[in-house]
């Protein structure tokens, strides 16, 4: 794909990797495969699925810092390996909403699909990113969509990202990965190109 074929917003995901630093580049590298190796980590230390650690992990991301969300989800499944109820789990401590602990829970108790459990575009898009790149998922949240916009935006000024707009936005995400591949023989996915852009807008815009 030539950067005349790409749309302003994909040329805006382009311009902010250009901006990344070598060691960003790395960390968006690593980022989605370090995160499959905690929950593969978690998984075999409790005695449970892969897939359920990378969904209770999913689950309890929503306004958690990326460190406290590991510990949460490791709390929370070390909890439930030692035989505790649905009570014991609700009273581990977790940094994000009790909804989302709720769902945490549903899905270490209830044998249900654990993408029906999570049932929210923006969390079933990061555990698709952390447990099936096959998919070429992108997890669109207000950092992504502020590097897509070209602006530093604060979470309050994200609009909601309907189901068109999020499919164009993932589609620019998706066109960018391939310039950029083209450009320099790699062969990045679209999750990858979002989460190195994603550190380094933190990093440029101290957020």
């Amino acid at each position: 794909m030539s950067y005349s074929q790409l749309s302003p917003n994909a040329r805006e995901i382009v311009a902010k990797f250009t901006l990344a630093t070598s060691q960003e580049v790395q960390l968006g590298v690593d980022w989605y495969p370090s995160a499959l190796k905690i929950a593969i980590r978690i998984a075999t230390k409790y005695c449970t699925r892969v897939e359920v650690a990378a969904g209770v992990i999913a689950a309890l991301s929503p306004n958690n810092r990326w460190e406290r969300n590991i510990l949460d989800a490791e709390a929370i499944i070390k909890c439930w390996a030692a035989g505790g109820t649905r009570t014991d789990l609700s009273n581990v401590k977790v940094c994000t909403y009790g909804k989302m602990k709720q769902k945490a829970i549903d899905i270490l108790t209830r044998d249900l699909p654990i993408v029906e459990v999570l049932n929210g575009k923006k969390i079933i898009e990061f555990f698709n990113c952390i447990t099936n790149t096959a998919l070429n998922d992108v997890c669109i949240d207000g950092h992504a969509y502020s590097v897509w916009f070209g602006q530093r935006l604060t979470m309050k000024q994200v609009p909601a990202i309907g189901k068109k707009l999020r499919h164009t936005i993932k589609q620019d995400y998706r066109d960018a990965t391939s310039f950029i591949n083209e450009e320099l023989d790699e062969q990045y996915t679209a999750a990858t190109i979002q989460a190195i852009t994603w550190v380094t807008h933190k990093r440029i815009y101290n957020v």
